[in-house]
């Protein structure tokens, strides 16, 4: 890689960080081009032209968070014994992200609220993806009933992220979380033979 692409990649970086404790800590809305940019010893034009606007910067940011969570809720999924109990956990691990902060407010809150619908975005589409996979093998070894599996898969992520959604508007989040779970829990039981 040449000397002006590392460049770009180490702006994009260090922009990508800032972004994430400025969203965080004050909003999108809120948020000043000069708390995205100075504190990194960044102009607005390195902004620009690495993101082309404040939101082209507010969507890489939700991209990287939504990104981890995905990872994190895998990685919770992954210790349980079977498959099916890993995607129920995944589900869960997701919900339960609503009570970060840097979550609630950056991803469930300011991103909808300023990129739209959440399931449109890049990063759900890799969830959908890997939830269909999933699906149809515990479909064809019979432990589900059968069912389209793009459309278990797109109600399922779509009961997670909207629980998770649920969770972070609610003015008693940590009330409401073990609601959601177990509306999670029950809604995933209608799956099983």
């Amino acid at each position: 890689m040449n000397k002006r692409l590392e460049k770009m990649a180490e702006n994009k970086s260090k922009l990508i960080s800032a972004a994430r404790k400025a969203f965080a800590k004050k909003g999108f809305a809120n948020a000043s081009m000069d708390d995205l940019t100075s504190s990194v010893g960044l102009t607005r034009g390195a902004l620009y032209h690495s993101f082309g606007s404040k939101l082209g910067l507010l969507e890489a940011v939700v991209e990287q968070i939504d990104s981890e969570m995905a990872s994190h809720a895998k990685a919770q999924g992954e210790q349980c014994a079977n498959e099916w109990d890993g995607l129920v956990t995944e589900g869960i691990a997701y919900i339960e992200m609503a009570l970060v902060p840097e979550i609630q407010r950056i991803v469930l809150l300011d991103g909808p609220a300023f990129l739209g619908d959440p399931s449109k975005w890049p990063s759900q589409s890799g969830c959908f993806h890997s939830t269909c996979h999933k699906l149809e093998k515990l479909i064809s070894s019979e432990v589900l009933k059968e069912v389209d599996p793009e459309a278990a898969a797109s109600l399922i992520n779509g009961a997670a992220l909207n629980a998770a959604l649920w969770v972070a508007a609610s003015t008693k989040p940590r009330e409401d979380l073990p609601k959601a779970i177990k509306a999670f829990r029950l809604l995933m039981t209608g799956f099983r033979k």
